[in-house]
């Protein structure tokens, strides 16, 4: 079985698609961590005159072996990650790496942002996961803070827009939502029940 599950930043894709891997039995990638890997290996150097190609060179020799989410996963990177995904080389690199994935004979789950329109358009279920801008920023926030981070809600909010900008004018990217894709919007779910949600729709699209 294949599951494709999209969505913005702080949405609550990426734990939804740990807790269905778990249920299931599917192996799980956070596709997501990638761009953002490759955005923390050039965070320093985006005003180089050769950032494109360090970014594919960065692409290209990614290990996910060595991934960090607590540093990946603040808001910094992510908006480095939504500079890199701009570049259709770095795209070309990990696209390789995501469908090369999806090959597991039980089949996997991969959340993202061009899962179901791009890399799995087959999938047997596809999710779109979504929140207001405003629920994700406080949750975003939430995290941040509790990792003892300085931050403040407006600042993360402004970032969270801004990626939903880049993700969406992106020329390289198929972010959407696709035709037969499952909408929830988990704006005033708690973790449990957005869980319980997402696991009715795989349950009802497997018949």
């Amino acid at each position: 079985m294949l599951i494709a599950v999209d969505g913005p930043a702080a949405s609550g894709k990426g734990t939804i698609a740990k807790r269905l891997a778990a249920h299931y039995g599917l192996a799980h990638l956070d596709t997501g961590l990638l761009y953002r890997a490759v955005g923390l290996a050039t965070i320093d150097k985006q005003d180089a005159p050769d950032f494109e190609s360090l970014a594919i060179a960065a692409a290209q020799n990614i290990d996910t072996t060595r991934f960090d989410e607590e540093v990946l996963s603040t808001a910094e990177v992510g908006l480095a990650a939504s500079k890199v995904a701009q570049i259709p080389e770095v795209r070309k690199a990990l696209n390789t790496l995501q469908r090369d994935f999806l090959q597991k004979p039980e089949g996997a789950i991969l959340d993202g942002r061009d899962i179901g329109t791009r890399i799995c358009p087959d999938a047997d279920v596809k999710l779109y996961i979504t929140a207001t801008s405003e629920r994700r920023a406080q949750r975003r926030t939430d995290q941040l803070l509790a990792r003892g981070l300085d931050v403040t809600y407006t600042s993360i909010l402004q970032q969270i827009e801004k990626r939903d900008k880049d993700d969406r004018e992106n020329p390289a990217g198929a972010f959407f939502q696709a035709e037969d894709a499952y909408l929830l919007d988990t704006s005033k779910l708690s973790i449990e029940a957005a869980f319980q949600a997402a696991l009715e729709i795989v349950e009802r699209a497997r018949g």
